[in-house]
């Protein structure tokens, strides 16, 4: 349920943005003679995914390290939420820089490059962390509604399940191998969820 969510949340932001004004200099979208998807739509389904993946396991990690190390609630929903924030502007940041070059190379080429394939560093980098936001919410909520000592196992499950849902959906678009790109991202997420709830179990704490 959640990625597809996530995608419709994206999508709606992708559309409504499409209705803004474009920066000067970039070149207006001309409408397309077929109904298929563009690559570069392609391209902004895909990165909707990974950045949802990314809110998923990152913020995910944090929460479950936090918890195997106090079981205080306060703690918790600070750290997730710190997580939750840092990592959604990280993302933006960096999605921003990315295209930003990127537009920068297909401005200086050329070779005519097709309007549907302009690319745009702010529409980037606002559906990056929308996007990494919508996968951080499961982790975050699981960690703070599900009670004592089911947090952790709840948590983990949950965020398993939804790897496999966004893994599946990533190699659906990007037309890859399903089964070894759904166990790629729950094997590195497994591990992930493991080493943090290590560390965090090492520095255990007991706060009043």
């Amino acid at each position: 349920m959640l990625p597809f969510l996530e995608l419709g949340v994206y999508l709606c932001f992708h559309e409504f943005m499409a209705t803004i004004d474009m920066t000067p200099g970039t070149v207006v979208n001309e409408p397309r003679d077929d109904q298929g998807p563009s690559a570069a739509h392609l391209n902004w389904l895909r990165a909707g995914v990974l950045g949802a993946n990314d809110g998923i396991v990152s913020v995910a990690a944090v929460v479950v390290g936090v918890a195997a190390a106090t079981s205080n609630n306060t703690l918790i929903i600070a750290s997730g939420l710190a997580a939750l924030v840092g990592g959604a502007l990280s993302m933006a940041l960096g999605e921003y820089v990315s295209v930003s070059s990127a537009r920068d190379a297909q401005r200086a080429s050329r070779v005519p490059v097709p309007a549907d394939e302009i690319v745009n560093p702010w529409h980037a980098a606002i559906a990056s962390a929308l996007a990494f936001v919508a996968g951080a919410l499961l982790p975050f909520l699981a960690v703070i509604v599900v009670p004592g000592g089911w947090k952790i196992p709840v948590t983990v499950g949950a965020v398993l399940i939804a790897l496999v849902l966004t893994g599946g959906t990533g190699a659906r678009l990007g037309g890859a191998n399903v089964p070894r790109a759904i166990t790629r991202v729950v094997v590195g997420g497994s591990l992930t969820l493991a080493l943090t709830f290590a560390v965090g179990s090492l520095f255990g704490v007991t706060v009043a």
